[in-house]
């Protein structure tokens, strides 16, 4: 039964309108697909192929940071990109550019997904609960974008590079397959997007009661093991890189406690007055 109306709804009555909330963000994905197509040359050149560039911003503010606290000689300040990338598949090109704009497309309609989303679930909260959507599309999509850029502008460039000027024999060309460059991008970009949402996702899972303040505080050493092996599924496998998105995620994770403990005085004040 629905909060703001109390009218019943069957089970295929959810099944049915879960569907036109996945036909409408599947359709919102592909209008915006659609406008990725007409600036492919700048998707391509500028954001999929930008970390492949020595001159990338990244690289470049790493180099300040070293010559800032006098490391001299550091190889980031003179980074090089000894490998290309190629296509080895008759349909691979065609493939790569239908899939990088349904990603794009993904990225940009993030707000809107989330509010058909937030429609459908809104009628299990409360009248009082329902003025705060403004605030959940806002903080939600400004924590995914947050996380998309910090993939995008420190996971990709570090894996790029990592990679890139790796070499185990001098009688080894680089030469990497376009699936697997443009895979390692949307994995590093979207995964992070997502892991940035942890605190939107402990609000909702307090709210209905799966976890509490003194649960995540009890369980914070076991949190970190987990997002150290995050971290080192998603970023190249040494220990700089690792910690460099650990950080980030356990501040997260410490927000969350936060945001877990506001709600569960929220709920106990409802209580007492009512």
């Amino acid at each position: 039964m629905t909060q703001n109306t109390g009218k019943e709804m069957s089970f295929l009555n959810h099944l049915e309108e879960l569907r036109w909330v996945l036909v409408r963000s599947t359709v919102a994905i592909l209008v915006l697909a659609g406008g990725a197509f007409f600036i492919k040359d700048f998707v391509y050149n500028q954001i999929i192929f930008g970390p492949k560039d020595p001159n990338f911003i990244t690289y470049r503010f790493f180099c300040q940071i070293t010559q800032y606290f006098g490391v001299e000689g550091a190889e980031i300040c003179d980074a090089k990109m000894p490998f290309i990338i190629q296509n080895t598949a008759m349909g691979g090109q065609v493939s790569f550019l239908i899939w990088t704009c349904i990603t794009v497309g993904f990225i940009v309609g993030f707000p809107y997904i989330l509010w058909e989303f937030w429609k459908f679930i809104s009628p299990a909260f409360y009248k009082n609960e329902k003025k705060y959507a403004r605030a959940f599309i806002i903080v939600s999509s400004f924590l995914f974008f947050l996380g998309v850029a910090f993939g995008y502008f420190i996971i990709t460039p570090l894996s790029v590079y990592f990679f890139g000027s790796f070499s185990a024999s001098s009688e080894i060309i680089n030469e990497f397959n376009l699936e697997s460059y443009t895979s390692m991008i949307k994995t590093s970009t979207i995964a992070c997007g997502l892991l940035f949402e942890l605190p939107v996702l402990i609000y909702f899972l307090t709210k209905i009661g799966l976890v509490s303040p003194s649960f995540l505080r009890k369980y914070r050493k076991y949190a970190l093991i987990i997002v150290l092996i995050l971290s080192a599924i998603i970023t190249p496998p040494d220990i700089i890189s690792q910690i460099i998105v650990a950080i980030p995620i356990m501040i997260l994770y410490e927000i969350s406690i936060f945001i877990s403990a506001v709600v569960i005085r929220r709920q106990e004040k409802a209580t007492k007055t009512v």
